[in-house]
């Protein structure tokens, strides 16, 4: 870290001091502000005016070029943007209470737009990583074999866990090797099915369902011990049975194996319009997020393996 990025470290000038304190006095009366939250704004508005006092300006006479090249100085340093977003509030409020108050003519944090967080990397898996969850169930026990069929419907087909254990027959063609999946809002979309998993998903039907099947449920693909429809909740928890069993110690959800589906399509080239009707996306942006998880395990792969990464 820099000497000029421990601004936060140094003390305004007498008056820019003065107008944080009276500011944070005055909004602690008016919005009952707790003690964590005045030393907030009073750290976040003592380094911008240590930034402004480096350069020979102040509070009072900050301009919105000022506000600009101080935020664009913060991207530099590798603020977060959170950080910087929660900042630029602050300010807002701060140059609100001087223009109220007649001390300044113009507000300088007009028209200024805050960062915007980029959004998280959606966790995911490796091809070994999912080879080695598909194998851990035991597939000689009833439950086991279900268990396997569901994660490699899971992986094959990118679905949601609730589109999984809420499957029913009548939404399966093993003939076509395609699922009719109903996704959020209602929306069908036709999802292929693999070789692989359409053969699991065949033994699956023949052996187990049969034996566990009630007349409860009869319509639902997927069936708990008891012959019900097996909970979200109950799949989640196998799951995690299996990671341990597969030597897995990465966070894991049904949710992943959806992420490991699309980022996995997209290292072997798939088409980003493609994965977004298979994953039943409504928005193209939704999708592109996979984009940023294979340009970021291509960046590692380099990284490891090029003489010069």
């Amino acid at each position: 870290m820099t000497q000029d990025r421990r601004f936060n470290a140094l003390i305004p000038d007498d008056r820019d001091r003065q107008l944080i304190q009276e500011y944070v006095r005055l909004a602690w009366l008016e919005k009952g502000l707790s003690r964590n939250t005045q030393l907030s704004y009073q750290r976040d508005l003592n380094h911008f005016a240590c930034w402004l006092n480096a350069r020979k300006s102040c509070l009072l006479q900050t301009t919105r070029a000022d506000l600009q090249h101080y935020l664009d100085w913060r991207v530099g340093q590798a603020f977060k943007a959170v950080s910087t977003a929660r900042v630029l509030s602050c300010l807002r409020g701060f140059y609100r209470y001087l223009l109220r108050e007649g001390q300044i003519a113009l507000d300088p944090t007009l028209n200024i737009l805050s960062p915007k967080p980029g959004r998280p990397l959606p966790k995911t898996l490796t091809e070994a990583d999912v080879e080695s969850l598909l194998a851990a169930p035991d597939t000689n026990d009833l439950l086991g074999l279900r268990d396997r069929t569901m994660l490699e419907l899971l992986y094959a087909a990118g679905l949601r866990v609730t589109e999984l254990v809420s499957l029913r027959l009548d939404q399966v063609s093993v003939q076509q090797g395609v699922l009719r999946i109903v996704g959020k809002g209602d929306k069908e979309r036709l999802v292929p099915v693999g070789d692989e998993a359409l053969a699991w998903l065949q033994r699956y039907l023949k052996q187990v369902r049969p034996l566990l099947l009630t007349q409860a449920a009869e319509e639902v693909v997927f069936l708990s011990r008891r012959g019900t429809q097996m909970t979200r909740q109950t799949f989640w928890h196998r799951i995690r049975q299996h990671a341990v069993q597969a030597g897995i110690d990465k966070p894991l959800s049904p949710h992943v194996l959806r992420h490991a589906f699309a980022t996995h399509l997209l290292n072997h080239g798939a088409d980003l319009r493609v994965v977004q009707m298979l994953l039943g996306h409504a928005d193209l942006s939704t999708t592109q997020i996979y984009t940023h998880v294979a340009n970021h395990r291509l960046q590692l792969l380099h990284q490891a393996h090029h003489p010069r990464g």
